[in-house]
C-alpha cells in the first residue's frame, strides 16, 4: 500500500508515506520545490471563477488523486485537500497554486507521519472526538465545511473534512451539523468496540460552538432551529444517554 512503518524502543509505530510522496513530488515537477510552513493559507478561499482553465486538466486530477490517498497518514492536510478536489471538473490556475502549495508543505514534512503509542492496559481506553466547522467558507454557494477527528486512547484513528450539503443559516448550525456527524461516527465505534469487548469510557466530544452545546442540552426549540430539528434531537438523545 506505500504505507512504511517505523517501530521504536517503546512498542509505538510510526506509519509513513515517505517514498510515496517523493514518487508525488517528482511526477508533479516539484522534487527540489521550497517548503511551505503550512499546506494552505488560512485566507485562501478557491471559487470555480477567477483565473484560467489549467493546460491539462488529466494531470491536475492525478496529482489530487496521489494526495488524496496520502491523507491516510498525513492528517493535517485533509481540509486542503478536500477543497482542492472540489474543482476537479474545470480546474484553475488558482486551483493548480494551492495544490502546489500543498506539494511543498509535503516537501518540507516528508518524514512526518501517523504515530501509534501502545494504550495503557490498567484502564478503560477513552474514545474522544474534536469537530469544527468553516462556516459558509465557499464563495460560490456559501456551504460549509465540517472537520473532525476521533482519539482512542491517545490514538488518531478516524478523521475527515467534508463540505455539508445544505446552506447553514448560522455558525451555531454549521457547528451542529458536524456535531451530530460526529456523533453518528462515535455510536459506531462505540458498538464496535462493544463487540470487540474492548472497555471504553463514556465518550466525549468537544465543540468550541457556545451555541451548539447549549443546544445539545436545552430541551426548548426556538423557531429559528426549527429546520435542524433532526440533527438537534439526535444530538440530545445521545447527550442523555
Amino acid at each position: 500500500m506505500g504505507i512504511e512503518v517505523h517501530h521504536s524502543e517503546t512498542g509505538s509505530l510510526l506509519l509513513f508515506q515517505t517514498k510515496y510522496i517523493k514518487d508525488v513530488l517528482v511526477k508533479a515537477n516539484m522534487a527540489g520545490a521550497n517548503s511551505m510552513a503550512s499546506p494552505m493559507a488560512s485566507s485562501t478561499k478557491l471559487s470555480k471563477y477567477g483565473s484560467n482553465l489549467v493546460s491539462d486538466a488529466t494531470f491536475f486530477r492525478s496529482i489530487v488523486g496521489a494526495l488524496q490517498y496520502a491523507t491516510i497518514t498525513r492528517p493535517e492536510i485533509s481540509y486542503s485537500v478536500n477543497k482542492v478536489c472540489q474543482f476537479l471538473s474545470a480546474p484553475l490556475e488558482d486551483h493548480w497554486k494551492a495544490v502546489k502549495r500543498i506539494l511543498r508543505y509535503l516537501q518540507g514534512t516528508i518524514h512526518h507521519g501517523l504515530l501509534i503509542k501502545p494504550a495503557s492496559l490498567n484502564e478503560p481506553l477513552a474514545l474522544t472526538s474534536f469537530c469544527d466547522a468553516d462556516w459558509a467558507s465557499d464563495p460560490d454557494d456559501r456551504r460549509s465545511t465540517s472537520g473532525a477527528c476521533i482519539y482512542l486512547g491517545p490514538n488518531l484513528v478516524n478523521w475527515w473534512a467534508k463540505k455539508q450539503t445544505q446552506v447553514a443559516r448560522s455558525s451555531a448550525e454549521a457547528e451542529y451539523r458536524s456535531l451530530a456527524q460526529a456523533s453518528a461516527e462515535i455510536l459506531w465505534m462505540q458498538s464496535l468496540l462493544k463487540e470487540l469487548r474492548v472497555p471504553i469510557r463514556v465518550p466525549q466530544i468537544y465543540c468550541d460552538n457556545l451555541s451548539a452545546v447549549s443546544l445539545a442540552h436545552n430541551p426548548v426549540l426556538h423557531s429559528r432551529t426549527k429546520h435542524m430539528e433532526l440533527d438537534i434531537f439526535f444530538v440530545r438523545e445521545k447527550v442523555l444517554n
